[in-house]
């Protein structure tokens, strides 16, 4: 099986590992090897989250500068950050919200210019899918459900070999019944963005 590289970064509190935790549901029912391991950071803090999910043969969840094949970005300079991982054939999905850091509000750093850093991410990847996802999750019914929104977009690109009906079952399983719902029509959302390139 090809050896397919995910990387996830986000914010504490995007809900990163539990898309993280879904796409690892899928795929172990859908009897794909998978491994997968999380940096945690200062997430509480409002700190940097990584998922790291490599699909295949490959024995190390470690993806080195240059290897990712698909990068999902919950925030958009987090994505910029994460584009030494990306390379000129790498898939690049990226909420265009953004949650800038402390430094930013205290104003002793900048936060770079959304147009800017989407030129930087086309001219070093082969495809670019960016949109504020957050306008999709609250057309979903919950602002916390971004990282469904940004999953679907994921799956609709097919650069992994999930169905999306496996995810959509894992979706079932890894989620409060209260949130079942939500988070299925922020996926599918998710889904339509990506399909119509947004």
């Amino acid at each position: 099986m090809k050896t397919t590289r995910l990387i996830i970064v986000a914010v504490g509190g995007q809900g990163n590992l539990l898309a993280s935790r879904i796409i690892g549901e899928a795929a172990l029912h859908s009897n794909i090897p998978a491994r997968m391991s999380e940096i945690h950071g200062m997430a509480q803090r409002g700190g940097v989250v990584e998922s790291a999910i490599v699909f295949g043969d490959a024995e190390s969840t470690i993806i080195s500068d240059g290897e990712a094949d698909v990068c999902v970005g919950f925030e958009p300079s987090e994505t910029l950050r994460a584009l030494k991982r990306c390379n000129s054939k790498t898939v690049v999905i990226t909420n265009l919200a953004p949650l800038p850091p402390f430094t930013v509000a205290i104003g002793r750093g900048v936060y770079p210019d959304l147009n800017k850093l989407q030129d930087l991410i086309r001219a070093k990847t082969a495809r670019l899918i960016a949109f504020d996802a957050v306008v999709l999750a609250k057309k979903a019914g919950n602002i916390m459900a971004v990282n469904m929104v940004l999953l679907g977009s994921l799956i609709q690109t097919a650069t992994l070999p999930l169905s999306p009906e496996s995810v959509k079952e894992a979706i079932r399983k890894r989620t409060k019944t209260a949130f079942i719902e939500i988070n299925l029509k922020a996926f599918e959302l998710g889904f339509s963005a990506a399909k119509n390139g947004s």
